[in-house]
């Protein structure tokens, strides 16, 4: 099929891409990344905020008012009704991500739980929140993962831990299929990710059946995750279930790379940026030939593998609007791909992260590193910045 460019996004449209932000909010921003792309946020930051916030320095509403504003919707979900108020006026949807992490405490799994429960139950009565998500990380201890992804033995006390934590996850799962509201697990470390994927497929049998409840992620900066989707696809047919796909190139690549090498085995990380995104493309493709059977998130900043999925569903002469295919960034970045994909009526949803401030940070600065190493993304987001403000002077 000859592809109509008319029909596709044009993603240097920085009129579109800003809509939602003032002249003021453009050059804050403008600002911001110039801060990040100096690398101070990545390197010096982490240490001396926490120092700072550890010994109760008031620093708080300077990180509310820079880096939480530009990359969080706010400290609670009502707080972010004025992000999912502006990224709707865009045709963008919110996903409401509670982004306390790294919690080892049975009380603050629990509250975290509960919360995200919330965020389902605000989205059940709120058509611009069309997906949820979680960690498995919330809501039960790192460490007891890491055991059960090595395949060691379990204390007595330790089963009925992640006893719990099964039973977190499918009361999530449970709750998102009694609301009709998507919900993806994130993806995290690779030594504790066979868990997680097991939780996921378990969770897809039980609450897949008739629509797209559960979603799993996988990471294609991981050179053996493409593979594993489409084995995961097979199963899923095999058992009668739809598969939940989010694919992602991933976001600990540096810590991968780091602990392979002090631990003396193979790096699960692609040899080099080429074989991630020919994963991360050839997953678009593989979703796209299996739509009845696969409804998935393509999470990417990437606007080649963006263009590549709206050429494939222009061959497929899918609807812009399928059910089972969605856009998704993050709040505060890439907003030339967000509101220009939902302009020519894609599905497009944005993550806004939310919670306290403090709790948050290894979040932010995730955001911040990816900004660094993702190749050219500071430069590229200050460009459309600086175009749109000339643009606006006329």
């Amino acid at each position: 099929m000859e592809i109509s460019p008319e029909r596709l996004p044009d993603f240097n449209n920085t009129e579109i891409a800003f809509q939602s932000k003032n002249n003021t909010e453009l050059k804050k921003a403008y600002w911001l990344f110039r801060m990040i792309g100096s690398n101070f946020l990545t390197k010096i930051g982490p240490p001396i905020t926490n120092f700072f916030l550890d010994i109760g320095l008031p620093i708080q509403g300077m990180i509310k008012s820079t880096i939480f504003e530009q990359f969080c919707g706010g400290e609670t979900i009502a707080e972010c009704e004025h992000a999912i108020a502006k990224l709707h006026a865009g045709n963008v949807g919110t996903i409401l991500d509670y982004s306390v992490e790294g919690e080892d405490e049975e009380q603050v799994f629990d509250e975290t739980c509960r919360e995200i429960i919330r965020t389902i139950e605000t989205a059940a009565d709120d058509k611009r929140i069309p997906i949820t998500v979680f960690k498995v990380t919330g809501i039960g201890r790192f460490g007891l993962l890491e055991k059960l992804d090595a395949k060691k033995e379990l204390t007595a006390r330790e089963k009925e831990e992640f006893a719990k934590v099964r039973a977190r996850c499918e009361k999530i799962c449970h709750t998102a299929f009694e609301k009709g509201v998507p919900v993806m697990i994130d993806a995290e470390e690779t030594w504790i990710q066979d868990t997680i994927d097991e939780l996921a497929i378990d969770m897809m049998r039980k609450f897949n059946r008739s629509r797209a409840i559960v979603y799993n992620t996988y990471q294609m900066y991981r050179h053996d995750k493409l593979a594993d989707m489409k084995a995961d696809h097979l199963i899923a047919r095999d058992a009668g279930f739809i598969l939940g796909v989010k694919m992602v190139r991933g976001a600990y690549m540096e810590k991968e790379r780091k602990r392979a090498e002090q631990m003396g085995y193979p790096s699960p990380i692609q040899p080099d940026k080429n074989a991630s995104d020919r994963d991360y493309d050839d997953s678009l493709r593989y979703c796209v030939d299996n739509l009845e059977q696969i409804a998935f998130v393509a999470g990417t900043h990437n606007e080649d593998s963006c263009r590549l999925l709206t050429y494939l569903l222009q061959e497929k002469n899918v609807p812009h609007n399928h059910p089972h295919v969605f856009f998704s960034q993050l709040l505060g970045m890439s907003d030339n791909l967000s509101f220009n994909l939902a302009n020519s009526a894609y599905n497009v949803a944005k993550y806004v992260p939310y919670g306290p401030v403090k709790s948050v940070m290894p979040y932010l600065f995730r955001r911040a590193q990816e900004n660094t190493s993702v190749a050219g993304q500071t430069g590229r987001e200050l460009t459309l910045i600086e175009r749109e403000l000339k643009r606006r002077r006329g």
